[in-house]
């Protein structure tokens, strides 16, 4: 490997340090005025191909980078003038030369026998795929990481200046809702065309520049024109040693008249198509209709604490995965699309690790896991819009989420002993959306948003254990100690029907500014029901009446937000101010033990949005909200809820309000002249009478007379409202500059927060300092092997008055790709960690897979060797803070595989 990276960064290098010399100037016009965002490119006049482009910055100048002694031809376009084309012959020196545009009088199209690599027209950036594309790419992230200003997470997920890609379509048609992960690991490379990123992107067209779209980003991908109004994908299949196997057809269908995607993924190499972190974060595309109003009231998820992965891997793995996604235009005035996707997979993961506890009279727990899980998930969504003119839009979705997911963990506890815990759960969730936005005339538009949430959820519990004095539940719930062991089982029931509806008017005053008039209500009600049991050796049912807390819930609890608000946005200057104020009227009420606990209050909460345009890709912007955060059933069930074998839970329906300031910096910079992309972040949150645990950790009395009492590690929580207040600082950014073909990054953030806890009736204060640094250097040849080294730096500090810890992880990377003989793509990637505490390193692990593929020239087969895990780290390590303890844990993972796949592409 080492030889490999040293043969490729030379090649690199050399051709980096090609002989070049520098071409610049300014381009104006006719009356002298610089003319910003204008392209200028030089073609070799010998090879014919593009060797450099620019456009001009906001002063009309431009950079090309020439090779010395060679042939140009320079044209230079802007919308509205005439194509300039000149040519000149470069020597040895660096050349400056202005242009002057005239206005193009001619009638005729100009047909042009170039593409720009990139070209700005207003909010639309287009890139040319295929200048940027040097054969060995596979995937539509492939290419993405190579698009000057575009940035591809190790999740999926899609960044452009910073700013996280909201929706990606193709043609125009959402793909999946405008996922992003689903859209960079599936589609084509060789069936991209361009790549338009769409900022300031709004999908009403009404609504364009009423509110604040500035953060909104979209991508659309245009596909080449044999992929159009024909199918188009790949069926891949593959198998190796230890009944190791995958399968991936992936077809796509696109004609102006309907669309269709059907992506498939099965697979027990421990590659992920669809996590359940993906399952849970997936929206459907659907938005909250009360945000921005101040108003924070979210259905907390009761799933079952799931096991999650490290880095989405696990002792073994096997996924099957299936998605169809299509669209139909019926008339030009109405679109129908929908999608479907189910996510199986059968996990089995082991884990090490050792908690120690905040208060020192705990003693150290070590602790091992070995866990076996099955998930099965289904999503289904169907939408329509209806658009029978400029002034009036329709839509409705209908999403639904079912699943059934179970988890078995042979758990050994240091100080409980052996454990075995069982959850299962079926929920299901039904989410419907109704839009109508109407424009009256050019001054008053209206929009009306209304969504309604369904969801029912039963998760299951069950812990076995063996009786002992480290367990201190026994009396607390009355559980028969006459029995071989201790069964413990608990069923819960929540649902949650929700409904928010808005209605927004919009006077617009002028081209600069507008005032919006908003009203709307936010509905909600809950039942919560659970029960705690235990289970006896004959496989009866034994009720817990003897008790010393209610074991049992059964809690109706209802919320209502009714809220007015304002805003009014000008523009002037630089400057875009949009002040604001709602007020709320709030209704809470819980109903449980045979008593109702009512809260009605009203409250104004301002907003204000300052934007500072330094230039057309580059700004400042402001924000400030004050919010009123409220807490769902979960935390106002003053029955006893098991969180774990280790941690009874019991809320309190006393429960206020926190209020919380929310302020939050951002500036952006993408700068093509000199292919810089800058962008940074600074979020200030400071929450009030905020929702905090008081913990009581259960004793265990002394082995002999006069002995002094110990701590367990049971503990009994429950929620209050802190007379201190948490506060959260988070700062990121990254600064990315373009040289030649060299690309370089440096980037990083910080997040600092602070909040009181109460353990065993003492006050502690909770701080954590995390942070993660990133540098890259990359290279994006054509014609050459094209290499990428960087470094990350992760230091997380956790100071819990009592005790504090630091951890460092230090990791390397190297990737690699390279298409060679016209036939060969190679690509590695190689990460090595060094993971350690203040006193010793914990544990050095590294990970390399490999691909070597073969495709002949315009054969629709392609061969592929692969390899995960080539090094065959065991293991990987992980730290974690919460309110009680501080761990570190050792991962299992899984072995090499190596997997001889063959690819027909359609």
């Amino acid at each position: 490997m080492k030889n490999i990276v040293f043969v490729l960064l030379c090649l690199g290098m050399a051709q980096a340090t090609y002989a070049q010399i520098t071409l610049e100037g300014v381009v104006k016009d006719t009356l002298g005025n610089p003319l910003e965002l204008a392209n200028v490119i030089a073609l070799n006049k010998k090879t014919n191909a593009l060797d450099s482009y620019g456009i001009t910055n906001n002063e009309g100048r431009f950079r090309l980078k020439l090779k010395e002694n060679t042939n140009y031809a320079i044209k230079v376009s802007f919308i509205g003038l005439a194509t300039i084309n000149d040519s000149l012959t470069t020597k040895e020196v660096d050349i400056k030369k202005d242009f002057v545009m005239k206005a193009d009088n001619s009638l005729q199209a100009v047909e042009l026998t170039y593409e720009m690599p990139v070209t700005i027209k207003g909010d639309t950036i287009v890139y040319n795929a295929d200048s940027f594309k040097n054969g060995s790419e596979k995937k539509l992230g492939d290419v993405l990481k190579k698009l000057p200003g575009v940035e591809v997470t190790d999740d999926g997920e899609i960044e452009v200046e910073g700013k996280t890609v909201s929706k990606v379509m193709v043609e125009g048609k959402e793909f999946f809702d405008g996922d992003s992960k689903l859209a960079t690991k599936n589609i084509p490379a060789d069936a991209i065309d361009k790549v338009e990123v769409l900022k300031n992107h709004n999908d009403v067209s009404q609504m364009r520049g009423l509110g604040n779209d500035q953060d909104n980003v979209a991508i659309n991908i245009k596909l080449k024109e044999g992929k159009k109004n024909f199918w188009f994908g790949e069926v891949t299949a593959g198998a190796g040693p230890e009944e190791r196997y995958i399968a991936n057809p992936r077809l796509f269908y696109y004609s102006p008249k309907y669309s269709v995607n059907i992506i498939t993924d099965f697979n027990n190499i421990g590659s992920i198509p669809f996590t359940r972190r993906d399952y849970f974060n997936f929206s459907g595309g659907f938005r909250n209709t009360s945000r921005n109003t101040g108003t924070n009231f979210n259905v907390a998820a009761n799933d079952i604490g799931f096991l999650t992965l490290r880095n989405n891997r696990a002792q073994a793995i096997d996924s099957k995965f299936g998605a169809a996604n299509f669209s139909y235009a019926v008339k030009k005035t109405w679109d129908i699309s929908g999608f479907a996707i189910y996510s199986g997979s059968r996990t089995e993961i082991s884990e090490n690790s050792i908690n120690d506890y905040l208060d020192e009279s705990i003693p150290d727990e070590n602790t091992a896991t070995n866990t076996r899980q099955k998930s099965d998930l289904g999503l289904f969504k169907l939408s329509t819009t209806y658009k029978p003119n400029g002034n009036n839009q329709l839509d409705y979705d209908a999403f639904v989420k079912v699943s059934n997911q179970g988890e078995r963990t042979d758990f050994f506890s240091s100080l409980l002993g052996g454990i075995d815990e069982n959850q299962t759960q079926n929920p299901y969730s039904i989410n419907q959306n109704l839009n109508y936005y109407y424009t009256l005339d050019d001054k008053n538009i209206f929009a009306f948003e209304a969504q309604h949430l369904l969801q029912d959820e039963d998760p299951f519990y069950n812990a076995r254990l063996a009786q002992s004095e480290q367990f201190r539940f026994t009396d607390i719930l009355g559980l028969n100690t006459t029995q071989s062991g201790l069964n413990i089982g608990q069923d819960r029931r929540v649902k949650t029907n929700k409904l928010d509806a808005r209605l927004d008017y919009w006077y617009v005053l002028n081209q600069k500014s507008n005032i919006n008039i908003t009203g709307g209500t936010t509905l909600s009600r809950q039942d919560f029901n659970s029960e705690i049991f235990q289970l006896l050796d004959n496989g009866s049912v034994f009720p817990l009446t003897n008790s010393m807390q209610d074991v049992t819930n059964d809690v109706q609890y209802n919320f209502s937000d009714t809220y007015v608000g304002l805003h009014y946005k000008v523009k002037t200057g630089k400057f875009t101010f949009t002040p604001g104020i709602t007020a709320h009227a709030y209704g809470l009420k819980n109903t449980q033990f045979g008593s109702e606990f009512k809260d009605n209050f009203t409250r104004f909460l301002p907003d204000l949005d300052i934007r500072l345009q330094l230039k057309s890709s580059e700004n400042i912007n402001f924000r400030y909200q004050m919010q009123t955060d409220f807490t769902d059933v979960n935390n106002l069930a003053e029955g006893l809820i098991f969180n774990n074998y280790n941690s009874l839970f019991r809320g309190n329906r006393t429960l206020e309000n926190a209020l919380s300031h929310n302020l939050n910096l951002s500036y952006f910079s993408f700068n093509m002249f000199n292919y810089t992309n800058i962008f940074a972040f600074l979020n200030y949150n400071k929450r009030v009478d905020p929702i905090r645990n008081r913990s009581q950790f259960l004793t265990i009395p002394g082995a002999n007379p006069g002995d002094p009492d110990v701590l367990s590690t049971n503990s009994v929580s429950s929620p209050f409202n802190s007379n201190f207040a948490d506060e959260s600082l988070t700062a990121n950014g990254r600064f990315e500059r373009s040289f030649g073909k060299l690309k370089a990054s440096v980037g990083g953030s910080l997040s600092l927060s602070k909040f009181t806890q109460e353990i065993n009736g003492n006050r502690n204060v909770n701080e954590s300092f995390t942070q993660s640094y990133r540098t890259r250097l990359s290279t994006n040849f054509r014609d050459a092997p094209n290499i990428e080294i960087g470094y990350n730096l992760s230091i997380n500090t956790y100071d819990q008055g009592n005790i504090t810890n630091k951890f460092t992880t230090n990791s390397p990377f190297v990737n690699v790709d390279a298409y060679f003989l016209k036939s060969f793509v190679f690509t590695a990637d190689y990460s090595y960690f060094n993971y350690k505490s203040e006193e010793r390193t914990i544990n050095n692990y590294s990970f390399l897979k490999a691909d070597l593929a073969y495709q002949k020239k315009d054969s629709k087969w392609e061969y592929t060797i692969s390899g995960t895990n080539l090094l065959n780290t065991k293991s990987l390590n992980q730290d974690n803070s919460n309110t009680f303890s501080t761990s570190t844990s050792e991962y299992f993972i899984q072995p090499r595989y190596l997997i001889l796949s063959v690819k027909y592409n359609l």
